[in-house]
């Protein structure tokens, strides 16, 4: 893939009034904050900050609520700069994706090296903060976080492998994990549980979503499963992985780390999954005009099934019943 820095000037075609932030010899003007916070990719980043907040505040010892929030702020900041990063080395495939093509970086709002330097600044930031504030292991696993998501998944597996998602999954799986590590100073089976419950949701929530934009990743040459083994094959391994999150999730209240309102609530929201996965993985479409609306449905349901979940598992802490 070329890395070259991508054109700083808009594409215009006959009849349409030129771009207005055009300057006269043509280009844009410089980035200004709004391209770099869209670097972070701020809606991932919500559930980011969400469940390591979760997994800071379920955690069985309290710190200080400056350095809480301090290690909070050094999760989303670090999981922005890992972002940033994914996103200065796939600029060319954002580009030719209908789904990121809005992005700053395929509209030429800044300079690839921009966005690049930029998300390495805030990632060091963010380890460093975190060693320095809270706790060299939490910082140790923050730095490990961002190097699976920019290095290991999107330079390594994301355009090599159709399991991408499954190992590079991983990467959004680590903020319950620093959260609790903070709090703590130490890994116990409890986080590695929610690291792990994240982990097995990661494959039916992004194959959801990459069964509806199917023919994006396939224009752009990323072996995403529903392009390599077709859509069938990929039915089939939401359909497994949504089995084997049931008992999973039931497994922090199981072990005695989260009480009845967790467990409770990991049964029923569990098994909505499981039910609208079934719905997924049994479908055989109809032609391709089709909707795609269980496809979409198991999507949007599987991004509100991990705030609940965890919120549950916050509820219990501090409403134990």
């Amino acid at each position: 893939m070329t890395k070259q820095a991508l054109p700083r000037s808009l594409p215009q075609t006959g009849g349409e009034s030129p771009d207005p932030r055009l300057t006269a010899s043509g280009s844009l003007p410089p980035a200004d904050w709004r391209d770099f916070f869209a670097l972070t990719k701020p809606r991932v980043m919500s559930l980011v900050i969400f469940t390591g907040l979760c997994g800071l505040l379920a955690a069985p010892e309290r710190i200080h609520p400056v350095l809480a929030f301090t290690a909070i702020l050094c999760i989303a900041v670090g999981a922005g700069g890992a972002a940033a990063l994914n996103q200065w080395w796939e600029a060319d495939i954002d580009a030719g994706m209908k789904r990121t093509a809005a992005r700053p970086l395929p509209q030429g709002r800044m300079h690839r090296t921009d966005a690049r330097d930029f998300g390495v600044a805030i990632s060091a930031g963010s380890v460093l903060l975190m060693g320095l504030a809270i706790g060299w292991l939490a910082a140790a696993i923050l730095a490990v976080s961002i190097v699976y998501y920019a290095v290991v998944y999107t330079i390594w597996l994301k355009p090599r492998t159709p399991q991408n998602i499954v190992i590079g999954g991983g990467a959004g799986a680590f903020p319950p994990l620093i959260g609790w590590v903070a709090a703590t100073g130490h890994i116990s089976l409890m986080p590695v549980l929610l690291f792990a419950i994240i982990f097995f949701w990661t494959p039916p929530h992004f194959w959801a979503l990459a069964l509806f934009v199917k023919s994006d990743y396939a224009k752009v040459g990323i072996p995403m499963l529903p392009v390599v083994a077709g859509e069938k094959a990929t039915r089939t391994q939401i359909l497994i992985y949504a089995v084997l999150l049931l008992p999973l999730s039931v497994l922090p209240w199981w072990i005695g780390g989260a009480g009845a309102i967790y467990g409770i609530s990991a049964v029923v929201l569990s098994l909505l999954f499981l039910a609208l996965s079934v719905r997924v993985g049994l479908r055989q479409r109809t032609g391709p005009d089709d909707t795609m609306k269980p496809e979409k449905q198991l999507f949007g349901y599987s991004v509100l099934y991990l705030f609940v979940l965890f919120g549950a598992l916050v509820a219990d802490r501090f409403l134990p019943m």
